[in-house]
């Protein structure tokens, strides 16, 4: 039997139940940044005063018990803190069920063009990109908007591993080029491989390799996933990002038509991005003693500049309080 290109190419291919124990594993790990970077503790706080847990492992709640909102931060018990296919949670700090989670674009926006079009706020987080900072983050802008937000939740492949493992902090342009290549090779090389971590983006409209592996079009699968729901949900006129997730954003943005981004808010902390797309308004915060933010904005400029660090943790002193300046940003 002759032995093809393509089959010498299949080579590269490792099981996925090889690998996915693997990258639940890492992203499980990186669930640590959260609690530095963003209010998990501020989360678990007012959910418990609620009578709500932030649950940490496999639960014997019944499927009856989370539709009556007795249970409803179960999805974030430890599968889903570790799950490397992402999500769209919708977090709503006013009211039950809390955290409404939906594992697919399309299921999303079937809730948000339908009975949720009081979701008008989108959220992307950065360095940790796990559920539990992503509610987080999201917790605290629904707060001070009193309204829900979406938050995306980023899938979690094999390269992002290989960027993060670069530095990924660092360089967020540079590195975003560096994810992009790397998927690029593994859709070529190892089509299985390149579809592991990348659930969430591939249920929304995406690119392909000529073998039918997932590509990124703008850089990462929740930039795709950001475009796709601004594309299809007119009802979304916020975005708010902070360090990583800002790039997430400038990415995702850049191809919109004008009449889904002419009423367009776009909010950014501690990394300001450039504002080379028309949108209804850039809102851009940068701390003064944030090294990390300064040396990603890439020579963008923040239009406010305020005394603090990365983190968006109120327990850390001189951290940025995200409800505060969303209270007071004027973006609705």
């Amino acid at each position: 039997m002759t032995t093809t290109a393509w089959d010498r190419l299949s080579w590269f291919e490792m099981p996925r139940p090889f690998i996915e124990p693997t990258l639940r594993a890492l992203r499980l790990a990186n669930t640590t940044l959260d609690l530095l970077f963003y209010d998990v503790n501020v989360l678990s706080a007012e959910l418990l005063s609620r009578g709500t847990a932030v649950a940490s492992g496999e639960s014997e709640t019944t499927d009856l018990e989370l539709s009556r909102g007795n249970n409803p931060l179960r999805t974030l018990d430890l599968s889903a803190l570790s799950n490397p296919e992402g999500s769209i949670l919708v977090v709503d700090a006013s009211r039950l069920p809390y955290v409404r989670p939906f594992a697919d674009v399309p299921a999303f926006l079937q809730y948000v063009n339908g009975g949720g079009q009081n979701v008008k706020t989108a959220s992307v987080t950065g360095v940790g990109s796990s559920a539990l900072g992503s509610v987080a983050f999201a917790w605290n802008i629904s707060s001070a908007l009193g309204e829900p937000v979406a938050a995306i939740v980023p899938g979690y492949g094999v390269a992002d591993v290989v960027q993060q493992s670069l530095g990924g902090w660092f360089g967020f342009g540079l590195h975003s080029w560096i994810k992009k290549v790397v998927q690029e090779v593994l859709a070529n090389t190892a089509p299985q491989t390149a579809s592991i971590g990348r659930g969430l983006m591939m249920s929304a409209p995406h690119a392909t390799a000529n073998n039918g592996a997932p590509v990124f079009q703008r850089g990462s699968g929740s930039s795709d996933v950001l475009h796709a729901i601004l594309m299809k949900s007119p009802n979304i006129q916020r975005v708010y990002g902070h360090s990583k997730g800002a790039l997430v954003i400038e990415n995702a943005v850049s191809d919109v038509p004008a009449e889904r981004t002419d009423r367009l808010q776009i909010v950014t902390f501690g990394c300001p991005i450039g504002e080379d797309t028309p949108v209804a308004g850039y809102l851009q915060f940068l701390g003064l003693i944030d090294p990390l933010g300064l040396l990603n904005s890439w020579g963008n400029r923040p239009d406010k500049v305020i005394p603090t660090h990365h983190s968006t943790n109120t327990m850390i002193p001189l951290s940025m309080s995200v409800s505060h300046l969303a209270q007071t940003c004027n973006c609705s």
